[in-house]
């Protein structure tokens, strides 16, 4: 089934002259994970708000073109009712706690006490995501007490408790150290194995190469480039669009400039190994010989 499809779609956020989106067109599929890449204000953060309803719907403008989303236009979508299906977790996590709520276990119960589900299947439903994400030692705990990496295990902890089969993630490891970006990756990796249909936006390259199925290039508010990850990520279009690619991807590119191309361009770091090993095993039997 289409998650989204996207037809001359442009949008111009109200009171601003430059379109912050302009003429997409996409058809996103559900179960995969799409990663949305581009330099700063290149209209990610609108793409995804887009597809999760957040632009028309809470922040006004201009809307040109058409949106579907699960199969119905969005402008036809009520708000509440989309949020049930898509779930949001934002790029900052402080601003994603509610603030009045005075322990994590209340915070994560919070989106499915205003869904009217029965306390006992909330009970139920928060202490299962609380031992998936391993975060017992935190649900006593003031959720504005928190980390930065703790409260955006809390974000999501939220959403997943909600089980929206659509998960819109935008740079949730902008604010992390390395040790809490991995961690909240791998909770991303645990639902893309799990089914969900997974729309991240995210500049840390490396790990889009690891986790995306297809990645989605924007520049100017243009799509540039949407295909499978090591297609777009390996394309010099990238770099004429000022649009970073894996450090492994760059690695190769050096090595090629300097005449020692590997067999393919990598976009993984298993990968540039994998090349990097047979390379040495050559120039071993080679020396050999």
């Amino acid at each position: 089934m289409v998650l989204a499809s996207l037809r001359g779609v442009s949008f111009t956020y109200a009171y601003t002259e430059q379109p912050a989106l302009r003429e997409i067109d996409l058809d996103l599929e559900q179960g995969l994970l799409y990663a949305i890449v581009g330099p700063n204000a290149s209209g990610k953060s609108t793409l995804g708000s887009l597809l999760r309803g957040i632009v028309p719907h809470f922040h006004e403008g201009e809307l040109t073109g058409t949106v579907q989303v699960l199969g119905k236009n969005l402008l036809e979508w009520d708000p509440a009712d989309l949020s049930r299906e898509i779930g949001c977790v934002f790029e900052n996590p402080f601003t994603q706690i509610s603030g009045i709520k005075e322990t994590v276990f209340e915070e994560i119960a919070l989106g499915l006490e205003n869904l009217g589900v029965a306390p006992e299947q909330i009970i139920e439903r928060v202490e299962q995501v609380v031992a998936q994400l391993e975060i017992e030692a935190l649900i006593a705990k003031n959720p504005n007490e928190l980390s930065g990496g703790q409260r955006q295990k809390v974000a999501f902890a939220s959403i997943i408790a909600m089980d929206a089969d659509v998960i819109v993630i935008d740079e949730p490891t902008s604010q992390l150290d390395p040790e809490s970006s991995d961690a909240v990756f791998a909770i991303i990796a645990d639902l893309k194995a799990r089914g969900k249909s997974i729309v991240l936006i995210e500049h840390k390259m490396d790990l889009v190469a690891q986790y995306a199925d297809r990645v989605i290039a924007l520049a100017g508010g243009r799509v540039v480039l949407e295909g499978p990850t090591l297609e777009v990520l390996s394309s010099p279009l990238l770099v004429e669009h000022d649009i970073a690619q894996p450090e492994v991807t760059v690695l190769a590119g050096m090595l090629a400039d300097a005449g020692r191309p590997l067999a393919r361009v990598p976009v993984t770091r298993a990968d540039a190994a994998d090349l990097l090993r047979d390379r040495m095993k050559g120039a071993r039997r080679a020396d050999r010989s």
